[in-house]
Order: structure tokens, then C-alpha cells, then sequence
């Protein structure tokens, strides 16, 4: 059956259609090509196990349906589309984060009172299009800019959203406010709990890393002022309902492990290590002063996920978000849903961004081009077009098309296309086209070196980093794994 290889120092390993894989040694592996493998051996029994092979003719039909359910199973994601909705509710912001994506604009008085009033036809488009997609499962993601500088908006959309859910009992929802917290209080927090809204926030590391990019337009670091909000924020919504995320820059890159301890300090139970995206103040990576090179990344991320490990070896339990959710990939026949790694790409069919004008774009990165003067994937406007219009439009077929990794160059035959994904939005910022160039591209040499390193530890069966692993993606205690 089919499958792809990758040869290693002392092995090479297989991987199938299915994410299945298995390491083989180099004369078995020649022995499976030249059709002349043992079939009493423990390769032959296990790759046969796997679909990777079948006896004869007679079989062929029920592993190619065997197979193709485990494709099934991987791609589950297709059939919830589309299920993460964001708006963004206003490109005002508090802050002025030396590497923003988001191309935001500063709160002086003049632009507050006239972007302080939003289209309500366009909103009302926005949410009555948002009950059209074929999920059951709806998320709602408020973004910016900060979406607190225009809270009068916030609450229109979510109070607006959970009547329109009456409507649909089929449906479920759940509302995120992506927020930097320095300008929430109580009486916000109050309406927030009313409607079980999750918060997703930022955090960069200690006092001095946090405050040498997320500062405000006086330049004044937000640091105190977020811990203040975040305990506020917990005390009244509950400890689980805020998550954070790190920017990587140079600041910080070369004391992760400083930033994983005030991560602890603050009482988050994980972290997503997050590098820096070529949008907004951040475009030229090769320039600005606070960018790394992807060998650099990877050498110390691979550094900060030993130290993780180590924490949970000795009883802490803390995970690391990005390695867990690629060894539940590769370890697991389950989807992740993760929306920058999926193939095809999850633009428009597993996330989309509405913009407060109506406006809609495949991804967050589309809507930030077109902040930077690149309106080229605006696929529609709620005003002006049906929701067919939009999401079988010629511009989301065509992302679509170009970022299945079975078929894009140099993706088609990676060893690791099973476990990785596309972002052709990302390959257009740096390319302009739509499937970039692999050689060049960061994004996967980034993705690459981790399932490089994730694969040596699961050929070398490390049972502590496994056992780690196994204990993030089954949520339990390490004790518990190890048993």
C-alpha cells in the first residue's frame, strides 16, 4: 500500500496514507521493497497490521476500506465546517506591542468616539451567517485590535449570539474574548460569566520580557496591570476560564525556561510557544531586531519541552500545548482540529474572520494582509453576498485546492504530510503564491526539525518522555500513565 519514508542514521521510517507509522531496518526495508519480506516475521505481521501491505489480491478491498476509515477518523474536522467563527470588533487598541500582527491603531479620543459606533445591519449579517454553517458546534472568537475599546460592541455580539442560538437548539456555542485584560473590571466581568465566555490573553514571560514588547502608546509597560486583571478575571469567572499565549522574540527566546517558571508562578497549567508570524509590525522576520533564525527557535524550544517533561516527571503537571497536540497526531487515529495544521488548510472551511464592516476573510493572517494593504482574499461581504456566495466562492476553492499536501510540491512525497498542514496564506505573505517554496519556507523547516525530534523519542521508546505524553493526551497524571 502506499507509503512514505524517511532514512535515518540507523533506520528508516514509514509512515502511511492513515498516519500510521513503523521503523524498519535497512535490510527488512529492502526486503519490503523487493517483495521478498518474511511473512513469519514481527515487521510483516505489524506492517501488515498497519495497512502498510496485504497478503494478496483477495485482501486488497477490505484494506483499502480498512484504510480509508482511519482517513476518515483523521479528517473528522471536514464534517464540523465551519466551526470557529472570529470578529473583529474594532482594530483600536490600548497597547502598542512592538510586534503586533494585527496592525492596530491607537485609542486617541478622535478615532474612539467615531469607531466607537459599528454597523448593526453588518453585525446582525455577521451572526445570522454564523447559524448558517454546518457545524453543530459553534465558536465565536472576539478579537482586535482589543475588543474591550469597544465593549458596547462585544456585548451587542454576544447577547445577540445566544438569542440567535435559540433559534437553533441543534447548535451549541461558546464565546472567547481574545483581550491583553488591562482594561477589564468587574461590571465586564459580570456580563462576561452570565454568558460562560472563555478569555484568552497574552503573556510573554516575566515582568521585563512581558514589558519590553506589550507596552502602551506612552510607552509604559502593561505588566502589573495584567496580573492585577488576571486574578480579577479568575476570581470571577473561575480559574479555568482563562488561557494565555506566548510571542516568542528574541527577548525571551533564550530564557524559556524563566518564562515556563512565571507561567507556573501564575498558576496557568500549559503553554503554547508560539513564534513570531511575518504580519503587521512583525512583516520583515530577516530585520526587525527582536527576530531569530528557525535553528535558533528549534534548538530552544526542543530545550523548554525537556524542561516541561522533567517538571511533569517530578510531579507537576504542565503541558506543553504545540508537542501535544502533534504527538496526539502521531500517536492517536483521532483529529486535532487545530486550524493552522490541517490539510487541507482550515481557511474558510475550519475557521473564517469577519471583519466589523462585514467583510470576510479565510483566516485572522488573511484579514491582516488586507490591514497592510493586501485585500486580495476578501472572500465576500455579509451585506452583499449569500452565504453560499462566500464559502463556495472561487477564492476559497482555489485555497482549498492549493493545500492538500498530497498533492502540493514537495509536500506530496515528506515523509511527515500526514501530521502536518498547509498555510497557504502564510506562503502568499512570503512567496506570493500559494504554495510557497518548500526549501525557504519557515514554516516547515520549523515543523519538520520538532517531528524529527518527537519521532527519535518515540523510536527510542523514551518511556518518561512518553509516559509524559501519553499523560497530555489521555488528561491524566503521570503517575497515573506509568502504571
Amino acid at each position: 500500500m502506499p507509503f512514505a519514508f524517511k532514512r535515518y542514521n540507523d533506520c528508516i521510517l514509514l509512515v502511511n496514507y492513515a498516519g500510521e507509522h513503523y521503523f524498519i531496518d535497512s535490510i527488512e526495508f529492502e526486503q519490503l521493497l523487493g517483495h521478498t519480506l518474511d511473512k513469519d516475521t514481527s515487521t510483516f505481521k505489524t506492517l501488515k497490521s498497519k495497512f502498510f501491505i496485504y497478503n494478496d489480491l483477495e485482501e486488497l478491498h477490505s484494506v483499502i476500506e480498512l484504510l480509508a476509515n482511519q482517513i476518515r477518523t483523521k479528517q473528522q474536522y471536514l464534517l464540523n465546517f465551519t466551526s470557529l467563527h472570529m470578529i473583529e470588533t474594532t482594530t483600536l487598541c490600548n497597547l502598542r506591542c512592538t510586534y503586533c500582527h494585527a496592525s492596530t491603531a491607537s485609542c486617541d479620543t478622535d478615532k474612539y468616539n467615531r469607531h466607537n459606533v459599528f454597523n448593526k445591519d453588518a453585525i446582525d449579517k455577521i451572526i445570522e451567517m454564523i447559524f448558517q454553517t454546518a457545524s453543530k458546534y459553534i465558536k465565536i472568537e472576539l478579537q482586535g485590535g482589543e475588543p474591550l475599546t469597544h465593549w458596547g460592541l462585544c456585548k451587542y455580539i454576544i447577547d445577540k449570539s445566544y438569542q440567535k442560538n435559540l433559534e437553533h437548539e441543534d447548535k451549541s456555542i461558546e464565546i472567547i474574548l481574545c483581550t491583553n485584560l488591562t482594561l477589564m473590571d468587574e461590571s465586564k466581568l459580570e456580563f462576561l460569566k452570565k454568558y460562560k465566555v472563555i478569555i484568552s490573553t497574552s503573556l510573554d514571560g516575566t515582568q521585563e520580557m512581558h514589558d519590553a514588547h506589550r507596552v502602551t502608546y506612552g510607552n509604559k509597560g502593561s505588566y502589573n496591570t495584567f496580573v492585577q486583571k488576571l486574578f480579577l478575571t479568575r476570581k470571577v469567572l473561575g480559574h479555568n476560564s482563562v488561557g494565555a499565549l506566548l510571542t516568542v522574540t528574541s527577548k525571551n527566546l533564550y530564557r524559556l525556561k524563566e518564562v515556563i517558571d512565571e507561567y507556573i508562578r501564575l498558576e496557568f497549567d500549559g503553554i503554547f510557544i508560539r513564534p513570531l508570524n511575518p504580519y503587521g509590525r512583525a512583516k520583515d522576520l530577516d530585520n526587525i531586531d527582536f527576530g531569530y533564525s528557525i535553528e535558533e527557535f528549534i534548538n530552544e524550544y526542543i530545550k523548554a519541552l525537556n524542561y516541561i517533561i522533567s517538571l511533569n516527571l517530578n510531579g507537576k503537571v504542565f503541558v506543553d500545548y504545540y508537542s501535544s497536540l502533534l504527538m496526539r497526531r502521531i500517536l492517536t487515529p483521532f483529529s486535532t482540529g487545530f486550524v493552522d495544521l490541517q490539510s487541507p488548510a482550515g481557511a474558510g472551511i475550519s475557521g473564517v474572520m469577519y471583519d466589523f464592516d462585514g467583510n470576510v476573510y479565510p483566516t485572522d493572517e488573511a484579514r491582516m494582509l488586507a490591514r497592510m494593504g493586501d485585500n486580495n482574499f476578501c472572500i465576500g461581504n455579509v451585506i452583499k453576498n449569500s452565504y453560499s456566495e462566500i464559502f463556495y466562492s472561487e477564492k476559497l476553492v482555489n485555497i482549498t485546492k492549493s493545500s492538500i499536501l498530497q498533492t502540493m510540491p514537495g509536500c506530496h512525497h515528506c515523509v511527515f504530510n500526514m501530521y502536518c498542514g498547509s498555510d497557504p496564506i502564510r506562503n502568499y505573505a512570503e512567496y506570493k503564491d500559494l504554495t510557497g517554496f518548500r526549501p525557504d519556507s519557515g514554516f516547515c523547516k520549523r515543523n519538520m526539525l520538532i517531528f524529527d525530534y518527537l519521532l527519535d523519542i518515540v523510536k527510542k521508546n523514551n518511556v518518561d518522555a512518553m509516559n509524559v505524553f501519553w499523560s497530555w493526551i489521555n488528561k491524566k497524571n503521570v503517575k497515573e500513565i506509568a502504571i
